[in-house]
């Protein structure tokens, strides 16, 4: 009888190494940054254009939950508010351009603050290779501890509304999951969208999806798959696919396409205005 004790306590210990040792899934965000060394990624994503910028707003250091601090671009609203918009930036990190967007948002939305975090803690990339590097690097782990010291910065009676673009696309999508009731809307520029429902299940706000029928990474079987998962989990999802490339909203993209980065960026703004009335 012993014997077989010591033999089930050996086998259930051998185990539960082994499933310690399993690699941990990679989640949605993860799998999409692994495209960060894709040459063909890389080559989409042309260096920005030069920006001559005076900064509005301020930049700020939020503590974070796991005792470090972050950066973030703070632009305040005309009058007190507590409505927030929570800016993630594309994977070159937090640049003049995406502060030049917080600012143009900002304006058009004067009862809102406008912050625009910095998930690369202060490394801004400068030629596509850097900015693979960067995007590929950062932690999940790393990334939620952020997003949830601004989420305590703000305080838990604050409205929260989030956007953001490719890299900080997906994110905008995990950040306002994780914001749950205190999520106000979601909108998403050709990010890479979770992909099962129990991730899904938390979001609380209405997600605008902005795609590109061309993009050869958020495809379009990729938003046909989320658009029937966010049905199934009953969220409200809607969306448009633009017959452009990815990164067609970048105005510091050789590749922009401005007629349709008007359209979409006047459908956010309507979107926006909506849930932050």
């Amino acid at each position: 009888m012993l014997q077989r004790v010591l033999l089930f306590s050996i086998i259930s210990l051998f185990l539960f190494s082994c499933g310690e040792n399993q690699p941990k899934e990679k989640d949605s965000t993860e799998k999409f940054a692994e495209n960060a060394t894709d040459k063909d990624f890389q080559d989409q994503h042309k260096t920005p254009d030069s920006l001559n910028f005076t900064p509005q707003g301020v930049n700020i250091e939020i503590p974070t939950l796991d005792g470090k601090m972050s950066n973030a671009y703070l632009l305040t609203a005309k009058e007190e508010s507590k409505n927030y918009l929570f800016v993630i930036h594309e994977w070159w990190g937090l640049n003049d351009h995406i502060k030049k967007e917080a600012e143009r948002l900002r304006d058009a939305l004067p009862n809102t603050n406008v912050m625009a975090l910095d998930l690369y803690d202060g490394k801004v990339a400068t030629d596509p290779k850097q900015a693979g590097e960067f995007m590929n690097a950062v932690s999940t782990e790393r990334a939620t501890a952020i997003i949830e010291g601004a989420m305590a910065s703000v305080g838990k009676d604050a409205k929260i509304a989030t956007i953001g673009w490719c890299f900080g696309g997906g994110w905008s999508l995990k950040t306002s999951i994780m914001l749950g009731k205190q999520g106000a809307g979601c909108v998403m520029y050709y990010g890479m969208p979770v992909d099962n429902a129990k991730d899904l299940m938390p979001l609380e706000a209405d997600v605008l999806g902005i795609f590109a029928k061309k993009d050869g990474w958020i495809t379009p079987e990729v938003v046909d798959k989320f658009d029937a998962l966010t049905k199934a989990t009953s969220k409200n999802f809607t969306f448009k696919q633009f017959d452009a490339d990815h990164a067609f909203a970048n105005p510091s993209n050789p590749g922009y396409v401005e007629t349709a980065a008007q359209e979409a960026n006047a459908m956010a703004l309507d979107f926006l205005k909506e849930k932050l009335n």
